[in-house]
């Protein structure tokens, strides 16, 4: 097991933990928790690009960890009444999107690689920025504007997912003309 699969099964760890801050009312001990996760979300992926230890357990797990930690706090953050419902479901619905998706275009045009794109990316950035300001005004207090950053992230969410909807076509598409060609 390599450093960037361990940091990010420490990512994995800390999902359960955030939620039972979160339930607890915790919210400074999230916050700080959240910021821990992000933090080992940035250095797994580039330890591992940056001296070569990418790994097949690595890539499947990376993006299961980001999901669960950014579904399993935005839910809780929902179910407290701290992210609007509506910001909730477009998180989940272009998560569902993605994977339904890929194993639709699995089942009826073959094996595909899953790569994220840059969109998707920020998409990850954004959602990670807006749950640290909700945790901040939670904890601190604070009297943040959240409305225009629930708004961005989904903007974001609908564009990012809508994207994979457009580059999987063009590839199915694409694959099914030189399926029929002689």
């Amino acid at each position: 097991m390599n450093l960037p699969n361990l940091l990010t099964l420490l990512r994995l760890f800390l999902v359960p933990v955030i939620f039972y801050a979160l339930a607890k009312g915790f919210f400074a001990v999230a916050l700080i928790i959240f910021l821990v996760a992000a933090i080992t979300d940035a250095l797994d992926g580039w330890i591992a690009r940056h001296y070569h230890l990418q790994t097949c357990l690595g890539a499947v797990l990376d993006p299961v960890a980001d999901k669960l930690l950014v579904v399993t706090t935005v839910i809780t953050l929902t179910w407290l009444q701290r992210i609007p419902l509506w910001m909730t479901v477009a998180i989940i619905s272009r998560d569902l999107l993605i994977v339904g998706g890929g194993l639709l275009y699995l089942l009826l045009i073959g094996k595909f690689s899953v790569r994220p794109t840059l969109l998707s990316k920020w998409n990850t950035v954004l959602q990670f920025i807006v749950i640290v300001l909700v945790l901040l005004q939670a904890a601190c207090h604070w009297r943040i504007p959240l409305l225009p950053a629930f708004a961005l992230a989904f903007l974001m969410a609908v564009v990012s997912g809508g994207q994979y909807v457009w580059v999987w076509s063009r590839k199915a598409i694409a694959q099914e003309g030189d399926a029929s060609e002689p």
